[in-house]
């Protein structure tokens, strides 16, 4: 926290444009926020809806939705002015309020206003409309709203994950390839098992992923559309161990094969389907990853001996190493804002995931365990999602999700194990 992971993450109570978390040593103490059940012709939707808004928040860390229970007003009209004492009373720093009604079409209107409690201002105020099998959506829609203005970040919310559903035993694991909300509802099956699927990644621009699958144990790398369920075959790509991933464009992919005992990094044009080799070290280069700009690529090698981070040009110009510190680190995956790098790291048997910046300073180790892998970024740059393997005989992978404060560490439930994670960027 002490580098801005939050802006205005110092600050007590108010600022001239909304309330802050409080920060103390490192830790931030969450914003007490109080929202009513919503108002509604439908008072159980309205109240799922007001649900999946105070989970959203609570599971964030940084805010602490109030009991209902100690509510001393009852809001039965959005558009009349909250008793602000009554608010204070209970120890509400902010207020959000909200109307579900459903339109003609069938289609879901939400609205909500948020209240800075202590000033009496109101904050912010929108109306969205989604589809009524949709309604999830419009908890996460006013969530994003609610976080961004009173963190002053970009919430993450309204987003998705691809993952990778893993069902059986251990000796017979079953791997399909799976889509859910960001909080794990919703959860779809995109694949059937007859193949071993890996490494499902999210094309930043368009509602596509690409991942690997194995067919008669040959790798294949296929994009497929999450809308209509068409995939496409990029191509065979033999000794490949990860998927592609997508440059910021979504035009190009960067992916690493393995040609005899060396691995080297090449890039592909999605568009013309040529490729070009980046690089050429007699090492194994491998896991590359685009910044945000599309200018440089960070990936793993062993070229100094051990497995270690680097960063070069996009083009394959001027390869320097980054970490610097003890173990071997991998699986690099650049923050959508640029600020930091998330990798894997392998220390004295044990799996940490941690961040460091791209010129190689601010390393942080943010959890660690047993065997922690693959992080994943929030399109907010500020949560990674991550999987972490069991130790016992008959466990299985489970997916997590941990901030850059490393403070606020969340299982996110889903109903079968899960690996693999990637983070879609946001939707709406």
């Amino acid at each position: 926290m002490g580098d801005g992971a939050y802006r205005g993450g110092g600050q007590d109570g108010l600022t001239s444009d909304g309330l802050r978390g409080t920060q103390r040593q490192g830790v931030v103490a969450p914003i007490p926020i109080a929202i009513p059940i919503f108002t509604g012709d439908d008072p159980k939707l309205a109240q799922d809806v007001a649900q999946v808004l105070m989970a959203d928040l609570e599971r964030s860390g940084l805010f602490q939705p109030l009991d209902p229970a100690s509510f001393l007003e009852r809001i039965s009209d959005i558009n009349t002015l909250p008793r602000f004492p009554d608010w204070r009373q209970i120890g509400a720093e902010a207020l959000v309020v909200g109307r579900v009604s459903r339109g003609g079409d069938g289609r879901l209107t939400s609205e909500f206003r948020l209240w800075d409690v202590t000033s009496g201002k109101q904050l912010a105020g929108q109306r969205f409309t989604t589809g009524a099998q949709n309604w999830r959506r419009a908890g996460h829609l006013v969530a994003d709203q609610v976080y961004e203005r009173l963190t002053g970040e970009k919430g993450y919310f309204d987003t998705r994950v691809v993952f990778v559903d893993e069902t059986g035993s251990k000796a017979k694991r079953v791997k399909r390839l799976a889509i859910m909300d960001q909080d794990g509802a919703n959860v779809r099956l995109l694949s059937q098992g007859q193949e071993l699927v890996l490494t499902p990644r999210f094309n930043p621009i368009a509602s596509e992923i690409v991942y690997m699958a194995y067919t008669k144990d040959q790798p294949h790398v296929f994009l497929m559309n999450l809308e209509t369920g068409k995939r496409e075959a990029v191509g065979e790509f033999p000794g490949m161990t990860f998927a592609p991933r997508f440059s910021p464009d979504g035009q190009r992919v960067v992916m690493s094969l393995q040609q005899g005992s060396n691995a080297n990094i090449f890039e592909m044009d999605l568009r013309t389907r040529q490729s070009r080799q980046l690089t050429n070290s007699g090492a194994l280069d491998t896991g590359p990853s685009y910044a945000p700009d599309g200018r440089a690529i960070v990936f793993e090698s062993d070229r100094e001996g051990t497995q270690q981070l680097y960063v070069m040009g996009s083009d394959g110009s001027n390869p320097h190493r980054i970490s610097m510190g003890d173990g071997r680190y991998s699986t690099p995956v650049w923050s959508p804002r640029g600020d930091y790098i998330a990798f894997t790291k392998q220390l004295a048997g044990r799996f940490l995931i941690g961040v460091i910046r791209p010129d190689g300073s601010g390393e942080r180790i943010l959890t660690e365990g047993y065997h922690n892998e693959g992080p994943t970024w929030a399109p907010n740059g500020r949560v990674l999602m991550f999987f972490r393997e069991s130790q016992s005989e008959e466990g299985g992978p489970r997916i997590y999700s941990v901030d850059l404060t490393g403070y606020n560490e969340r299982v996110v439930s889903t109903p079968s194990y899960a690996s693999d994670p990637a983070w879609s960027p946001l939707l709406n």
